[in-house]
Formats: structure tokens, C-alpha cells, sequence
């Protein structure tokens, strides 16, 4: 797009506007500055060369900004695309990452129960955002039929959140009118696990999935993730004799490079080795009936506790802790980012010492 600081003849003076031109569209943009031909003296023609100066500055500046994506006609047709639309593609993007997959979806679900189907970016605004939170806080109802818990409301706002930032890298949004918006603040986090008398008992009984039974226990064994356990091939799987066995891959949730150490136990389990581009764990599927199996499997061996493959994690994670790692390496071994959320591990493991420490009771 082209912008030319034109003039125009106003009741004797001479109005300075700005021209935009754009594939056979022009529009134009009054500045409010004068000039006044009819003036001669000294001070009036420097007064008319400021004018004319400031009016170039300002001309200057709207190209700088249709550059940078922030004004014109391309992006008031960007601003007219649909929004919910937007959402969909991009949580359809994340289908490959079963927990925030369904926390994109879940979102997406409360904000087309909030939002006409229609809506544009341009009606996204600080407004909408201070609404949309507003209704998550008090109208929103989860599958319990109750209201949103904490920690629900902090995921869907920050995914809402996460949204409204991509859509500005892909010039869709001038700015994200979240940032004017404080976020909800994350609750205590209740993270299931398996103890070890638990998981030994789960490994003597059959899962009507044996797939999926290798598949949490090298989870159990590894801290490894869903996403990288279903996309983990033989070639990730290496040794060396400094290192002994050790898986090499990318972290699908993070995309950090990883170097994880793994026992000879969870290479066993795996089985005879196959081409290096085979995957370890081929056509592994988990949905709804998946997650059915592998609760029918716990509740095989006696376990009544609500479990999801992710729990997998957690229970890498505290009985690394229950056995003496510590903090440090444990969060180095799940490829966490920041220390703070490993420590939630440890945190588990501090209130079962004290449940543990309260069981001993005696008369006094």
C-alpha cells in the first residue's frame, strides 16, 4: 500500500490529508493541519513549512505501521475474519497432545457457548476478553453440572490468551487485548499417582489392551509423556557405553532436545528391536474407551483411584522423589523448564509424610 500526502483547497486555505492506495482502493485520512497560501510574510512561511513537515512525519509513520501490519486496508480485512474459526484451526493443531488437546478443546467449547459464532477479531476487544472471564468465574458449567473448578478456569483463559498472541505473529490482531486483562490464578493442583505396591500389583494383572499396558508402565519407568510415547520410534532408543541405554528426541509438548536415561527394565519390556524408523509403540490409540480399559484394568488390581495415562508421570515423578532423587535431577529427568514445576512432586510427597507420620497413634 502506498501513502501520499496530498493537499486540497478548503474555504481559502489549503488541508493537508493523507492518501492510501491499495489494489484499485483509496481512502483518505484528514490530518486537521492547514496551510495558508494567502500568507507571505517571514513567520507565516516558516509557520506553513513546519505544518507541511509535521504532516510528512505523520505520513511517514502510517507507512512504518501498514509495514508492520497495524493499519490499512489489508488488515481492516484481516480484522473481519472469524475468530471461532481461527480457534478451531489452531486448536486442531495441538490434536497430537492428549492433555492440551483437550483443554484447547474444552475452551473452545465454553467459547462458543459465550460468543455469537460470528464474532470478528475486531469485536475481540478488552471488553470481550474482561466478559469472557467473567462468564468462565460464574456461569460457565463443567461436565459435573457444577462450575468451573480454579484450575479449569486458569487453563481455558490462558489458552484464550495463548490464542489472541498467535493471532498477532500471524498478523490477524494489531494487539492482544488480553495483556489489558489479569489472568486467573492457578490453583492447588491434585496430581494423581500410583505408589509402588500399586504399580507392582498393576503389573501382575492382565489389561484387555496390552498395548496400552506396556505403554503406561514404560511411562511409569521413564516419565515419558503420551505424545512422546506414541511417536517414540527405535531409532530414538540408544546406547553407549558411558551412558548405557538412553532415549534422544524432542519433547512434542515443549520441543526441548532431550538426553533421557533409561533402565534396562524398561528396555526390556519393549521387546525385540525393529527397523529404526518403526515406531516402539505402533497404532497405540488412547480416547474415552482407552481410558475405560485402563481404569478396568486398575480396578483389576484393586486400585480406586481415578486413573489417566498422564498419571503414568506422576508416578515417575514421586517415586523418584520417595526413593531419594533429588529435586534437581528429577526435573532435568521430566524435561520441565522451571524448577517450581517439579516441586509440586515434592509437595505430594511432604503431605503423605505427614498422613504417614499421623498413623501412628498411640493411648496416653
Amino acid at each position: 500500500m502506498k501513502v501520499t500526502l496530498r493537499q486540497r483547497n478548503q474555504g481559502g486555505k489549503t488541508s493537508l490529508y493523507l492518501d492510501y492506495y491499495h489494489k484499485g482502493k483509496r481512502k483518505a485520512e484528514y490530518l486537521k493541519l492547514y496551510l495558508d497560501p494567502n500568507k507571505k510574510g517571514k513567520h507565516d512561511r516558516e509557520l506553513n513549512k513546519k505544518t507541511l513537515q509535521l504532516a510528512e512525519t505523520i505520513r511517514a509513520q502510517r507507512q512504518i505501521e501498514i509495514q508492520n501490519g497495524m493499519y490499512g486496508f489489508r488488515d481492516n480485512e484481516k480484522m473481519k475474519g472469524n475468530f471461532i474459526s481461527y480457534i478451531e484451526l489452531l486448536s486442531e493443531k495441538r490434536s497430537t497432545s492428549l492433555g492440551n488437546y483437550g483443554n484447547w478443546k474444552s475452551m473452545l467449547k465454553h467459547l462458543k457457548a459465550f460468543a455469537d459464532p460470528k464474532v470478528t477479531f475486531a469485536e475481540v476487544d478488552k471488553h470481550f476478553i474482561e466478559d469472557f472471564k467473567e462468564y468462565l468465574d460464574n456461569d460457565a458449567i463443567a461436565h459435573s453440572n457444577h462450575g468451573l473448578s480454579q484450575n479449569s478456569k486458569y487453563s481455558y483463559f490462558n489458552k484464550l490468551r495463548a490464542a489472541l498472541k498467535q493471532a498477532m505473529k500471524d498478523n490477524l490482531m494489531p494487539k492482544n487485548p488480553a495483556d489489558e486483562v489479569s489472568a486467573f490464578k492457578q490453583g492447588e493442583t491434585e496430581r494423581e499417582f500410583l505408589t509402588l505396591e500399586e504399580l507392582q500389583a498393576a503389573v501382575e494383572v492382565d489389561c484387555d489392551m496390552p498395548k496400552l499396558k506396556t505403554a503406561f508402565i514404560f511411562s511409569c519407568l521413564t516419565g515419558l509423556r503420551w505424545s512422546d510415547i506414541k511417536k517414540l520410534t527405535w531409532s530414538e532408543i540408544q546406547q553407549s557405553k558411558d551412558l548405557g541405554h538412553y532415549i534422544r528426541f524432542t519433547q512434542q509438548k515443549t520441543k526441548g532436545v532431550e538426553t533421557q536415561p533409561v533402565s534396562e527394565q524398561a528396555i526390556d519390556l519393549l521387546g525385540e528391536r525393529q527397523e529404526p524408523a518403526d515406531r516402539v509403540f505402533k497404532d497405540l490409540k488412547y480416547s474415552s474407551w482407552h481410558n475405560l480399559k485402563l481404569q478396568q484394568w486398575m480396578m483389576r488390581a484393586g486400585i480406586t483411584k481415578n486413573i489417566s495415562f498422564h498419571c503414568a508421570r506422576h508416578t515417575y515423578a514421586t517415586l523418584q522423589i520417595t526413593a531419594g532423587t533429588d529435586i534437581y535431577t528429577v526435573s532435568k529427568l521430566l524435561g520441565h523448564r522451571e524448577l517450581k514445576t517439579t516441586q509440586i512432586y515434592a509437595k505430594i510427597i511432604d503431605n503423605k509424610k505427614r498422613e504417614a507420620a499421623n498413623k501412628i497413634q498411640i493411648k496416653l
